[in-house]
């Protein structure tokens, strides 16, 4: 604000007020009307009897036309800025001439002191404080001395109220001139600051490589700049105020049923893609929208900024199956090395035996330990196919409620949770989801189970499941009416270094542990567009959370009650 500051246009001290110009333009008028109608009444009504009068009149008339021309030409003909003594000069001079109708018109019976009033006013307006009072002082001493020198005038009780109402007067006006001025001052630095803020903002937009529109709450168009125009290829200039939704939704489909449901909805939209066809071709443009709200019932305006996001797509897109084939070669690695140590075990166990020398005792353990390392190789290779054949075999709208309480059921009849206590802190179903019940089934057995494993005998898994509502969506997520599932544990808790890779396949901190639960848990829910995280729980151990979304039915039922 301070740059702006400096960059806009400053008041000076010689005008006071921003509307000075306007003030002694209407002064000018004011003076010459004034002192036209006094020579006027002088040549018609006073006969040679008062011709010394009648000659006072047309100099005051000559010397007024002659000052009120001359700074007239230098204030509006060469645009000069008024001075402190410019301002002056004028009050005084009305003083004077003012001073002068009432000398021929009868002193202290002139109807024209009343005019006095206006002098001090234009003077109070025009000038600092103490001038607006001096000049009130000014005017007492002139209309004093006309009457004690001009007329031979006694200090009446008349004179003296006007004198004292020309004072006090001067004082009110000079007060309250003072602070129309100062507020004058501060809203013409307010003006300079922005204007110099539009001229500042419209530059940055002009020379934006990103679309911005902002349309109103009825669809039409507000603003646009030049970049709107070449990324969807239309000419927007000199349509504002005209309805573009169709328009948009022709040229880029679907960009108009953002801009209409942020609208409807009053809610932004984050990352939405459009293609449209500019002059580059076939192109994919990133939305996002900001809601301006209006306040009231009125429908907000939407901004909307875009860019042309094709090249960082196809860059995405390379990095993507960059990481795919480098995930294949890690998951590769790390299956043939959980599968070698068997093997390797298997092998000389084989070749044991294939010996002459071996006894019948060590003949049986050796044998023993082939079936167990043949088991373990099955078990993994099962977990494995079932990890890498994980998919939604089905879409129905299930009770996420009643699938949570059933593994809950078979979990605490696991032996791995024998002397866990397993408690539950469930809201009251059903709470629906669409997606596959034996999916998600094993996925909250798998965390359950997990959090039981941590835990120990004399430990303890709580689980939650909550309907989140119309509460803000999960960070980094676009997750709309979550539904959260926490399950924390009273184990050792998970290191930072632990939560980074925790739902890697085959990575594992248990003994025993194939490091595919989690894995399996993690892409389940993946496949339901839900989120998982892990962090630290509130009994030291750790604690998983899973957001998935709420099924449009439960949505609306869930908004028909709240209404």
């Amino acid at each position: 604000m301070t740059e702006l500051r400096h960059q806009g246009p400053s008041l000076s001290a010689a005008e006071p007020l921003p509307l000075g110009r306007n003030l002694l333009r209407w002064l000018y008028v004011g003076r010459l009307t004034l002192v036209a109608g006094i020579l006027a009444g002088a040549l018609i009504v006073w006969n040679e009897a008062r011709s010394q009068d009648t000659l006072i009149v047309v100099v005051m008339f000559l010397v007024a036309l002659v000052a009120t021309a001359t700074s007239f030409w230098v204030t509006d003909w060469l645009g000069r800025e008024p001075s402190k003594n410019f301002l002056y000069a004028h009050v005084i001079l009305d003083v004077l001439l003012v001073t002068g109708i009432v000398h021929v018109t009868g002193g202290a019976t002139s109807g024209f002191a009343s005019i006095y009033i206006l002098v001090i006013c234009a003077g109070a307006l025009l000038l600092p404080l103490p001038g607006g009072v001096l000049i009130g002082g000014l005017v007492s001493i002139a209309y004093f001395a006309d009457l004690a020198w001009g007329h031979q005038g006694a200090f009446t009780q008349n004179v003296a109220l006007s004198i004292g109402l020309f004072s006090v007067v001067a004082v009110i006006t000079g007060l309250v001139g003072d602070r129309v001025r100062r507020a004058g001052q501060e809203l013409g630095a307010m003006t300079s600051q922005l204007q110099q803020l539009r001229l500042d903002t419209g530059d940055i937009l002009a020379n934006l490589s990103t679309g911005v529109i902002t349309v109103t709450g009825e669809g039409r168009l507000a603003y646009a700049n030049p970049a709107a125009d070449k990324l969807l290829g239309l000419d927007l200039r000199g349509r504002e105020g005209e309805h573009i939704l169709t328009d948009l939704e022709r040229v880029a489909p679907g960009m108009g049923g953002i801009l209409d449901r942020a609208i409807r909805t009053r809610r932004s939209v984050t990352r939405a893609r459009v293609r449209a066809a500019n002059e580059r071709g076939d192109v994919q443009i990133g939305v996002s929208t900001a809601v301006l709200e209006r306040g009231g019932a009125e429908a907000p305006s939407v901004t909307a900024l875009f860019q042309d996001i094709t090249n960082s797509e196809r860059l995405e897109e390379l990095n993507v199956r960059a990481e795919r084939l480098e995930a294949v070669a890690t998951l590769s690695a790390s299956l043939a090395h959980e599968i070698k140590n068997p093997l390797a075990s298997i092998r000389s166990s084989v070749e044991q035996l294939a010996g002459k020398k071996t006894s019948a005792n060590d003949r049986a353990v050796l044998e023993r330990l082939v079936l167990t390392e043949s088991d373990r190789l099955s078990r993994l290779l099962t977990e494995f196919l079932e990890f890498s054949g994980l998919k939604m075999s089905a879409r129905d709208e299930i009770d996420l409620h009643a699938v949570v309480r059933g593994c809950l059921v078979v979990a605490k009849q696991h032996p791995d949770a024998a002397g866990v206590d397993i408690a539950d802190r469930l809201d009251e179903g059903p709470i629906h989801v669409v997606g596959d019940a034996d999916l998600l089934h094993r996925a909250v057995f798998n965390l359950v189970l997990n959090g039981a494993q941590s835990a120990g005998p004399g430990g303890r898994v709580v689980v939650s499941l909550a309907d989140e509502g119309e509460q803000a969506r999960p960070r980094g997520t676009d997750i709309e009416h979550p539904v959260k599932l926490t399950v924390s544990d009273s184990g050792p808790g998970v290191s930072a270094e632990v939560q980074a890779r925790i739902f890697d396949p085959f990575f594992t901190t248990k003994p025993k542990g194939s490091g595919l639960g989690l894995s399996v848990v993690h892409r389940a829910v993946e496949a339901h567009q839900g989120a998982t995280f892990v962090e630290s729980g509130p009994d030291g151990g750790a604690q998983f959370v899973i957001y998935l979304p709420g099924s449009p039915a439960h949505i609306a039922a869930s908004s028909e009650a709240k209404a």
